[in-house]
C-alpha cells in the first residue's frame, strides 16, 4: 500500500481492504434455493471499522479507483467493495496491474475499465458451488464419523486421488526383471569399457527370469565380440519456460524443500514489495497466481538486452510461449518474473530473508534461462555384437551450455563423458574380460509430495492457480493426510471419509466431473454461460444425494490412539486427541475426567543433564524447540534438534 502511494504522489489516497469484505454468513448455507439460488451477503465480522474509513474517504475522492488483485477473486473483491461502499458507477474504475512497479502503476491508471461482470459471475459461482458442498456434506460427516470434519469441491478430489494412489501402491505385485553389463578390453587402451545388454541384433530383450539369464550368459561367454556401429550425434536440451504458478510450487518444493503454503506465502512477499536499499520498497516479482507462460515485450527487451551483455549474442534464444489451446488455461496474466532482470540476487541479498532470497533467485534463474538459448550436446552411441547378441554403451558431452550456464534441474543432466567410448572405432578390437548380472523387481508407484500432487490436479484440470496451496493444507489440517518427509500418506481418517464420498458422491469426487464444473466456469467468465444456471444444475442432484446418505449412511467410529502416559486423576491411559493448535493428550473417562496435557513427541534422545527423554515442543509462535521430558526439574532446552551421544564401542570404530 505504501509502495502504491509512493509511485502515485500526493493527489491520490492509497487504502487497503485487507482482502474480502463481504461473504455469506457462516451460521447458514447463505444461498436462497427456493428463490433464484439468489447468494445472501453479509459484512465479514471485524471488517465493519475498515469499510467505514474506506466510505469516508470514497465520498471526498473525485474517483475512486478498486486495484485488487488482477483475478476472478480480485474482480470480486472490487465488486463487493462497490456494493459495500455503495460507490456512485459514474467515478468508480477498475484497474489492474501485473506487477507492482511505478510503470505498472501508472500505466493501469491509463486503461481503467468498469468491473467486469463476468468475471465477477464465475468467482460467485465458484464461491457458490463450494459453499453448497461444504455446508451440505460437512455436517454429514460431523454426524456419521466425527466433529470437525469437512468436505470439499476440490479437497475431496484431491484425496480421491492421494487415496486411489495408496490402493494402487498397497496392491501392487513386484515383477522380476535381470540385468547385464559386460566389461571388455580394448587393444590399446588402459581402461576397460563398460556396456549394457541390449538384446539381439534385430530385437530389444528383456531379462525376467535367471532361466533367461543363465540361457544369455551360456551363449556370450565365449563369444568373440565386435564394433558393429559407431554413431556420433548432436541433440538439444531445451531451454525450460518460465514458471507458472503449479510450476513455481513443484520446482520450490523439490530444489529448496518448501511446502506449497510457504512457497505462496514468500511469493506473496516478493510481489507485494521489499525495502530495497537505495530503490524503497518495491515489488520484485510479477504477480504469483497465473497458470501463462507468456510475458510481456518489454520483459523480452530487458532480458534480451541483459542476456546479450553479460553472456553474448550466441546465448539469445528467446521463443514465445506454446499457443496452448487448452481452454483450462487462463492467459489473462504473465508468467511469474522478476520485474526486472537486471536486479540480480546477490545485489539485494541483505534485502531478503535466506528463504525470500532462495525464492527471488530460483525465480531469476528461471526466468533468466527461459530466454536463453538451448543446450546442445555431442552424443556417441556404440553397438557391440558377439554371437547374436548385442551390447550397447552410449556418452554425451556439452558441447554449447546455453541455458544451463544460469539454471539447471535434476533432469539436466552435465552430460555423460565417456573417454574410453570416444576412443572406439569400428576397427576396435575387443575382449571379453567379464559379465555381471543383476537380479531387479520393479517399484510401485511412488507416494505423492505436495509438488507431485500439484502436477496431478494441473494435468486433471483440477482446481486454479489459487486453489492448489489451499486444497493441500485444508486435508493436512483436517488430518486425512499426514506429511511423512517429503511423502503425503493416507490416514485412517482420510481413509474413512474417502469411502464415504465415493460411495455417497461419486461424482463430486470424480475428477472428469470435477474438471468439467472448471471448465463451465471457464465459460461463465466467457460470458457463454450464465452462472446460476450453473449452480442450479448442480445443486438439485447434491441435495438428494445427501438426503439418501442421511438415511442410508451407517455411524463410523473412529478409536482415538492410546499412549503409555497414565492419567494422574483417575489411572486410565491417556488418548490422543486433535485441537485447533495441533495434538493434546485426553483422558478417555472424559465427562467424569477432563484431565487433558500436551502431547510431547519423544526423539528417542536422551537428555545430556539427566537422562531423561528430550520431546519435541512449539513455542507461543509455532516455531519448534527441544527440551527435556523431566521440564521445570531439568531446565534443558535446545532450538537445535539434539543428537544421540555415541556408544563407546562406536567411538571405539570410528578411532580404527
Amino acid at each position: 500500500m505504501k509502495t502504491i502511494k509512493k509511485f502515485l504522489g500526493s493527489n491520490y489516497e492509497v487504502m487497503a481492504s485487507n482482502g474480502h469484505v463481504r461473504d455469506m454468513p457462516k451460521s447458514q448455507l447463505g444461498i436462497d434455493v427456493e428463490h433464484d439460488y439468489e447468494p445472501k451477503y453479509i459484512t465479514i465480522r471485524g471488517k465493519g471499522e475498515i469499510l467505514a474509513k474506506l466510505r469516508k474517504e470514497a465520498k471526498k475522492a473525485e474517483k475512486v479507483y478498486l486495484a485488487t488483485d488482477p483475478d476472478r477473486e480480485g474482480e470480486a473483491i472490487s465488486w463487493h467493495l462497490s456494493k459495500a461502499l455503495n460507490l456512485d458507477p459514474k467515478k468508480m474504475y477498475r484497474i489492474t496491474f501485473n506487477e507492482i512497479t511505478k510503470s505498472a502503476v501508472k500505466e493501469s491508471l491509463k486503461h481503467a475499465r468498469q468491473i467486469n461482470q463476468d468475471l465477477v459471475d464465475a468467482q460467485q459461482a465458484r464461491r457458490m458451488l463450494d459453499r453448497m458442498v461444504g455446508y451440505r456434506i460437512s455436517p454429514l460427516l460431523w454426524a456419521k464419523v466425527k466433529r470437525g470434519l469437512s468436505a470439499g469441491r476440490v479437497q475431496s478430489v484431491a484425496l480421491r486421488i492421494i487415496a486411489d494412489r495408496e490402493e494402487e501402491i498397497n496392491s501392487f505385485v513386484p515383477e522380476e526383471y535381470w540385468s547385464l553389463d559386460a566389461q571388455f578390453a580394448v587393444k590399446g587402451e588402459k581402461k576397460p569399457l563398460t556396456a549394457r545388454f541390449y538384446g539381439t541384433e534385430k530385437e530389444k530383450i528383456e531379462i525376467h527370469s535367471k532361466e533367461e539369464m543363465d540361457q544369455i550368459l551360456k551363449a556370450v561367454q565365449g563369444a568373440s565380440f565386435h564394433v558393429t556401429d559407431v554413431k556420433n550425434g548432436e541433440r538439444t536440451k531445451k531451454a525450460p519456460l518460465p514458471f507458472t504458478t503449479s510450476t513455481l510450487q513443484q520446482e520450490a518444493s523439490k530444489v529448496l524443500n518448501f511446502s506449497t503454503s510457504k512457497t505462496m506465502r514468500l511469493a506473496q512477499q516478493l510481489y507485494e514489495g521489499i525495502d530495497v536499499e537505495g530503490q524503497g520498497t518495491v515489488g520484485i516479482i510479477t504477480y504469483l497466481r497465473t497458470d501463462s507462460t507468456r510475458i510481456s515485450e518489454e520483459a523480452e527487451q530487458m532480458a534480451v538486452s541483459y542476456i546479450g551483455e553479460t553472456y553474448g549474442e550466441e546465448y539469445l534464444g528467446l521463443r514465445k510461449a506454446k499457443k496452448n489451446q487448452d481452454k483450462k488455461i487462463q492467459d489473462a496474466h504473465e508468467a511469474i518474473r522478476p520485474t526486472d532482470i537486471r536486479r540480480l540476487p546477490a545485489s539485494i541479498k541483505d534485502s531478503l530473508s535466506r528463504d525470500q532470497y532462495r525464492l527471488y533467485q530460483l525465480i531469476w534463474k528461471r526466468f533468466t534461462a527461459s530466454c536463453m538459448a538451448d543446450a546442445r550436446y555431442h552424443t556417441t552411441s556404440v553397438k557391440i555384437d558377439g554371437n547374436g547378441y548385442r551390447f550397447t554403451v552410449s556418452a554425451s558431452s556439452v558441447a554449447f551450455d546455453g541455458f544451463m550456464s544460469v539454471y539447471t534441474q535434476e533432469e539436466d543432466e552435465k552430460g555423460t563423458e565417456n573417454q574410453m567410448v570416444n576412443a572406439i572405432g569400428k576397427d576396435s578390437e575387443l575382449t571379453l574380460q567379464s559379465l555381471e548380472d543383476k537380479q531387479h523387481f520393479t517399484q510401485p508407484p511412488a507416494h505423492f509430495t505436495e509438488a507431485s500432487l500439484v502436477k496431478t490436479l494441473e494435468e486433471l484440470g483440477i482446481g486454479r492457480p489459487s486453489t492448489y496451496a489451499p486444497t493441500i493444507s485444508t486435508i493436512l489440517a483436517r488430518r486425512y493426510v499426514a506429511k511423512e518427509g517429503r511423502n503425503l500418506y493416507l490416514t485412517e481418517l482420510g481413509e474413512v471419509v474417502n469411502n464415504i464420498m465415493k460411495k455417497s458422491f461419486p461424482s463430486i469426487v470424480e475428477p472428469d466431473f470435477t474438471a468439467n464444473m472448471e471448465s463451465l466456469l471457464d465459460m461463465v467468465e466467457e460470458g457463454k454461460v450464465g452462472w446460476k444456471t450453473v449452480v442450479s444444475n448442480f445443486y438439485p442432484d447434491l441435495d438428494e444425494a445427501v438426503k439418501k446418505a442421511e438415511s442410508e449412511l451407517e455411524k463410523v467410529k473412529i478409536e482415538d490412539e492410546v499412549t503409555d502416559v497414565v492419567c494422574e486423576q483417575c489411572g486410565r491411559h491417556m488418548v490422543i486427541k486433535y485441537g485447533p493448535h495441533g495434538k493434546f493428550l485426553a483422558c478417555p473417562g472424559f465427562p467424569e475426567c477432563r484431565n487433558t496435557k500436551p502431547y510431547l513427541e519423544k526423539i528417542g534422545v536422551p537428555c545430556p543433564k539427566c537422562g531423561k527423554d528430550i520431546v519435541l515442543r512449539r513455542s507461543a509462535k509455532g516455531r519448534k524447540f527441544y527440551s527435556c521430558d523431566g521440564y521445570p526439574e531439568c531446565d534443558f532446552i535446545s532450538w537445535k534438534k539434539p543428537e544421540a551421544p555415541k556408544t563407546a564401542e562406536m567411538t571405539e570404530n570410528s578411532k580404527n
